[in-house]
This record gives C-alpha cells, structure tokens and sequence, in this order.
C-alpha cells in the first residue's frame, strides 16, 4: 500500500535496460565532454541574461547547516574545534577567536558538490578519462578546480511534494521525467539549456519533522529515466535535498545510477543535500519558480568535491 507521499513503485530497470539508457544519454551528451563537462552550456551570454532574474534583490541559501553531531545520516559528523578569547586566560592586548574544520565532504548530511571526478564507472571518469587519475595524493582531471571560478546562473526549482499535495516524498519514491514536466506546468516554468535545475523531494522537511535516518539505505529521489528530461533541456548543473538518487536502488547492479548517468555520461556536477526550506516560500510568495544562483566551491586542489553554500538570488 501506497504511504503518505508516495505512489505506485517506479519501474526497476535490468542491466541491458540500464546499459541502453547510458549509451542513449552519453551519445546524446558529446557537447559535454571537456573538463568542464555539461557546464559548457553556461556561456556569458546565458549567465548575463540569467543575472535578469534578479527583481528584489532578496538573497535566500539553499544549503544546511553543518552537521557536527553524529546520527544515523552522518556516522562522521564534521568535527569543528574553536580556540576562544576565554582559553588564553589574559585581559590584555590583542587575541583571535579561531575555529578548525574537517569534514566528510561527500557525507550524506552536509551540503556539497560532486566534480565530475567523484564518480569511476567500468574504469573510467567521464569522457573516457583513465580512473587511474584520481590516486590517494588526489585527483588530476576533472576536479573541483573546473569550477574555481564559480557557476553562476538561472536557477529553476521544482517543487515534486508540492506537485502531489504533501509536505515530502516518502524515502524510496522516485520522482520521473512525468513529474518534471507535470511540476513545470503546475509552477509555471520552464528548465531551460543551461538551466541549475533543483528537484525538491522534501527530504530536509521530513528529516527535521521525522529526525533523521539511514539514509544510505532509503531515500527519495530522481528514477533514472528522469535523466531524460535533463539531456532533452540540456540543463548544466542537478541539484537536489537528497543525494538525487534513490534508495533502494532502481537498477540490479548499480547503486548510484543517477550519479552515474549524470555524472559519468552527461558530465552534470550534482549538488547534494541541499536544503529549499527557506526558498520555497519565497518562490511561493513571488509566483516564480526561477532566479539567479550563484555557486561557489571552495578551491580544493585535487578533490573530487567541496562544501558549498548555494545562494539564490531573486
């Protein structure tokens, strides 16, 4: 029986469907093959006409807080240590509060992008690139130094909880190419060539109503076939509050296989665990569903991703 913000099973896909799906999108996806993967579409014509969506001028995050606590989600919190004014025991002349940071960036709690290094499928990065660049010293192709100079552009968010009438997607729903489009029609909106497409499936609502959970073991997110309707829109950047896969997995064999599609065969950085609590009423309040986003990694040389903290602005 179908839960409170769920629907009837999604398809699973066998490997031979799956394996057709991938050769489908990753032929489609030739434009895509540099460095920067899909991001190529981001051309400064785009992103300047993006920059007119700002009307306000009102800026809203789209990420989490950092997790420093353990739970059942984030088995390795980040550990953040201060150095405080109290510690030094003197009154006098001049002292530094100072705070120390290491985290998980790729955990499944904390706000983060993937460089199109993160995910090795069959031996490979995306484009072909050997799995044998990416050693325990770092990577050396298609790091997070691809986007140092930021991604910039116009942001689309689509609402699938608020499409279905709930306030989250139960964890193991999927949401398809069916409900992107049926969420574009009930919004207004249109994803775009170069559009940052956000899917929100509710999980930071349910995870602060709820609590947490293992998520690793069951979470909503995109079916595979939904990967359509990115390559068709050409969108440049997939943005989720979940990890943008689902869990259970769809496909026999393969865990990830959004990662996998987007990642290794289109070249999409994917943004993960996001938050839209703040930016749904906002988009509710206005009646527009689109604006400018701006991205920026921290300059890690050789990583596969970083903490980021995604800021819409509109």
């Amino acid at each position: 029986m179908a839960t409170r913000g769920s629907r009837a099973e999604a398809p699973r896909l066998t490997a031979a469907e799956f394996d057709a799906l991938y050769e489908r999108l990753a032929s489609g996806a030739s434009w895509a093959a540099g460095e920067r993967g899909a991001l190529v579409a981001l051309t400064p014509g785009r992103v300047a006409e993006a920059a007119q969506e700002v009307r306000t001028g009102r800026t809203v995050t789209l990420a989490a807080p950092v997790e420093t606590s353990a739970g059942p989600d984030s088995p390795e919190p980040a550990l953040h240590t201060m150095r405080a004014w109290s510690d030094q025991f003197d009154d006098q002349g001049l002292h530094f509060a100072r705070d120390s940071l290491a985290m998980n960036v790729h955990g499944d709690a904390d706000s983060h992008l993937d460089a199109l290094c993160h995910v090795i499928y069959r031996g490979t990065l995306h484009g072909g690139v050997d799995a044998s660049s990416v050693t325990a010293g770092g990577a050396t192709a298609l790091t997070v130094e691809a986007v140092a100079d930021g991604i910039a552009g116009r942001g689309v968010l689509l609402d699938i909880p608020r499409l279905r009438g709930v306030p989250w997607l139960e964890p193991g729903d999927h949401v398809t190419a069916e409900d992107l489009e049926a969420a574009e029609k009930s919004q207004g909106t249109r994803v775009g060539e170069g559009d940052l497409l956000f899917v929100r499936v509710g999980h930071r609502r349910r995870r602060a109503e709820v609590g947490p959970w293992h998520t690793a073991e069951a979470r909503a997110g995109l079916h595979p076939n939904a990967l359509e309707f990115l390559a068709e829109r050409r969108v440049a950047v997939l943005g989720g509050d979940g990890n943008n896969d689902t869990a259970p997995s769809s496909v026999h064999g393969v865990d990830f296989p959004v990662h996998v599609l987007a990642m290794h065969a289109m070249g999409l950085n994917l943004l993960d665990y996001l938050q839209f609590e703040d930016l749904v009423p906002v988009c509710a309040a206005e009646g527009r569903w689109s604006f400018f986003c701006v991205v920026a990694p921290l300059r890690l040389p050789a990583a596969t991703g970083s903490p980021v903290n995604p800021i819409a602005v509109l």
